[in-house]
């Protein structure tokens, strides 16, 4: 839909701008502060990076990367930990001010098309109230959508919001694609890849490679069944914090995964073992960068660093985690498309 232009507020390693790219629409720019995204952004999506911070961009500038007379399209996810169950906190954090940045540009440039992607609990702050009514103050048609990944091919249990407001009219979001007996699993997804030993690094894949275990951790995991967790172990591999009350909470951490199942929500600490159920359902570590990529539906060939750069298992594992699935940036450039088929004729 070349006649249709995207901008992609908060851009990261470029998961929601590729989803468009699939869906050939014209994707002209991707917007962050972090500069370390710009080489995936730009080498997968064909689109410029501009490091710029969004709380400080002028909408003249915003609308000025729009082709004349295009269909205009602003999507963007927010950073979300200041909203996320794990990171809520009860005075407002600066990153909360960014959602009302997003506001402000919409304000100033009055996209066609508006798309924000964010955690269910920002249904719950104020800020999300004050956006919506923003948005319905300029004309915007809006509806908040609450989207569980598996039910659109998505393989892991990932709970989003996604916002869809349109100066055109109503805009529904597609209908799910797979019922829970088509779910993809961790077995659709990684099974293929080759066994590899924790601290291993594939020598036919670079982003195949596993964090290293001690000795402690190692028995840890050697003790968790598929689908288990610290309560299987013996209580000598216990630690402190297991053994309170407050720490029965905690099922996930240390956990395996299960072949049958989709996978957990991909986090900024997904190849970490003691950061949820992130352990390979039968190999003796933590899942790789590459298959938290797969899980967050990066396609095999996208590349997010440039080859003579050393890989760093923090900042490639924050990249993905922070991603907007691709499948899920691909479903919401679906339902726009779908919204748009009646204005084809006049600007194709």
């Amino acid at each position: 839909m070349q006649f249709a232009s995207v901008v992609d507020l908060f851009c990261g390693v470029g998961g929601m701008a590729h989803g468009f790219v699939q869906e050939h629409f014209n994707v002209v720019a991707g917007i962050d502060v972090d500069e370390s995204c710009r080489y995936p952004f730009e080498r997968n999506n064909g689109a410029a990076f501009i490091r710029r911070d969004v709380a400080r961009l002028p909408g003249r500038y915003l609308a000025g990367l729009y082709p004349p007379d295009d269909i205009t399209i602003l999507v963007g996810c927010a950073p979300c930990q200041p909203f996320s169950r794990y990171t809520v906190r009860t005075t407002e954090d600066d990153k909360w001010k960014l959602l009302r940045s997003f506001a402000r540009l919409i304000k100033q440039v009055r996209p066609d098309i508006v798309s924000m992607e964010n955690v269910p609990e920002l249904l719950d702050h104020k800020v999300y109230v004050e956006f919506m009514q923003a948005l319905e103050s300029e004309g915007y048609f809006v509806s908040s959508n609450m989207v569980y990944c598996p039910d659109y091919g998505i393989p892991q249990t990932r709970e989003r919001l996604v916002l869809l407001a349109s100066r055109f009219g109503e805009m529904e979001i597609i209908k799910p694609t797979h019922r829970p007996e088509e779910y993809r699993t961790v077995q659709d997804v990684i099974r293929h890849l080759e066994p590899i030993s924790a601290g291993q690094v594939s020598a036919q894949d670079p982003l195949h490679r596993a964090r290293g275990l001690r000795e402690t951790n190692m028995r840890r995991i050697m003790n968790t069944p598929p689908g288990g967790g610290w309560k299987d172990w013996p209580e000598e591999l216990l630690l402190e914090c297991h053994k309170k009350t407050t720490g029965q909470s905690y099922v996930s951490v240390y956990g395996r995964m299960e072949w049958g199942k989709p996978a957990p929500t991909m986090t900024t600490h997904c190849g970490g073992l003691g950061n949820g159920r992130f352990g390979h359902p039968e190999q003796h570590r933590a899942i790789s960068l590459r298959e938290a990529a797969l899980f967050q539906t990066f396609p095999m060939n996208y590349e997010f660093i440039p080859p003579d750069i050393r890989v760093s298992n923090k900042d490639l594992s924050r990249h993905i985690g922070n991603a907007v699935p691709v499948r899920l940036g691909l479903i919401i450039a679906k339902s726009i498309k779908n919204h748009l088929r009646p204005h084809y004729a006049t600007k194709a």
